[in-house]
This record gives structure tokens, C-alpha cells and sequence, in this order.
């Protein structure tokens, strides 16, 4: 059986907020640590059937690049999905909302630009 180990480590600031990402792999490509400046894990606990969930990001994150980050994740959360149900509505409809998201946030972004 084929194992992989996958390590983050979150260096925190005085006031426990992180100010650095990084993570490797045991079965990576990449030499050494790679930098992030957020993570979004889950786990399922099927006893319990409930997600847990770890949220960081760095003070370095911007809101576009938040903004970025949920888009694609939304995208590849509904790629994953169909590729476990095949629900393809329901893979579209996730797809449509993730869309709808980020061309709201476009919108808001160039309404406050325009007000500066």
C-alpha cells in the first residue's frame, strides 16, 4: 500500500493570526515547502456525519485573490462531485452559483474603484 503524508505548518503572529502558509507533500514533485497564503481543509467524520473544517489565510491575502480562491474552489468542488455522482444538473447548478459569485464580486470591485 502506497502512503502519502501531507504537512502544513502556520506560523501565527503575536495575536494568533497567521502570517505564513506552508505545505509539502512526501509524494511531491516540488523541492522543499511550498508557501500559501490560505488553506481550506475538510474531512468528513462519517460516525458523526459532519464536515470539519480548518479556514486560514495570511494578512497578505487580498480580497480579489479570496475572491479568486472560493471560485475556484466552487469549480472544482462541482468537478468533484459530478465525478462521484454524475448529477450533472446539480454539478451545473453549483457551477452557475459559482459563476453568479464571482461576476458579483467584479461588479462590487469596479463600483468601489469607480468611487475612489
Amino acid at each position: 500500500m502506497d502512503q502519502s503524508t501531507i504537512t502544513i505548518d502556520v506560523i501565527l503572529d503575536r495575536d494568533k493570526t497567521p502570517e505564513n502558509i506552508l505545505w509539502s507533500a512526501s509524494n511531491s514533485t516540488a523541492d522543499g515547502k511550498q508557501k500559501a497564503k490560505a488553506v481550506m481543509l475538510s474531512l468528513w467524520d462519517g460516525t458523526d456525519k459532519t464536515a470539519l473544517r480548518i479556514d486560514l489565510w495570511t494578512k497578505e491575502m487580498m480580497v480579489d485573490e479570496m475572491a479568486d480562491f472560493f471560485y475556484q474552489t466552487l469549480m472544482t468542488m462541482a468537478d468533484t462531485y459530478n465525478r462521484a455522482t454524475k448529477h450533472t444538473e446539480l454539478v451545473n447548478d453549483m457551477k452557475n452559483f459559482a459563476k453568479d459569485f464571482y461576476n458579483k464580486f467584479r461588479e462590487e470591485q469596479m463600483k468601489e474603484n469607480s468611487l475612489k
